[in-house]
């Protein structure tokens, strides 16, 4: 349901979701930072998402656990993919991975997170009190096995990317089949 991404200004890096256990030990006697949670989905993608909380409260090096839920208000079967941001973009971060969600499921999604320690040594951070993890999720170009989503036309799929307005948008990909049938 998630995995491991470290946002080190801006740029993630995925992990394995291990971590050095001293790393997620609660650093007693720091003052806590405040974890607000916010959620986007493309006009495009006919989902409703939501965080569960609006924020939490955590110590550097402490573990946490939140959660969204996304429910699929269609009638069929869509793949979504999540981008997410991060302020200020000096802390760490988890991403979701693709989700499939079924004509009208509903799911809860986890995310497990931590904010790393060694942001009380960064004077980049000193004064950082709020973090803001935001999600926005957009329909997936390609299914799980790597081929064009059936049910994703892809004029659907530039506007979800938001390239839908532009004149030299990406084209819909021709495939082998269809030109050899002509």
């Amino acid at each position: 349901m998630f995995c491991a991404a470290t946002g080190f200004a801006g740029t993630p890096k995925v992990g394995t979701g291990r971590f050095e256990p001293e790393r997620l030990v609660p650093v007693e006697g720091a003052r806590r930072i405040k974890v607000h949670f916010n959620a986007d989905r493309s006009e495009q993608l006919p989902w409703k998402f939501t965080p569960q909380q609006k924020f939490v409260s955590v110590l550097p090096g402490e573990t946490s656990l939140a959660f969204y839920t996304a429910k699929n208000t269609s009638s069929k079967d869509i793949i979504g993919i999540a981008t997410y941001n991060v302020t200020p973009d000096r802390v760490e971060c988890f991403c979701f991975e693709e989700q499939r969600l079924l004509a009208g499921e509903e799911v809860d999604m986890p995310l497990l997170f931590f904010i790393d320690k060694d942001m009380l040594e960064d004077p980049a951070c000193r004064n950082v009190e709020d973090v803001v993890l935001s999600y926005t999720f957009f329909r997936a170009r390609r299914n799980q096995k790597g081929q064009l989503e059936p049910d994703a036309e892809e004029d659907a799929i530039q506007t979800s990317l938001g390239f839908g307005q532009y004149e030299h948008a990406p084209k819909p990909e021709v495939r082998e089949t269809e030109t050899k049938a002509s």
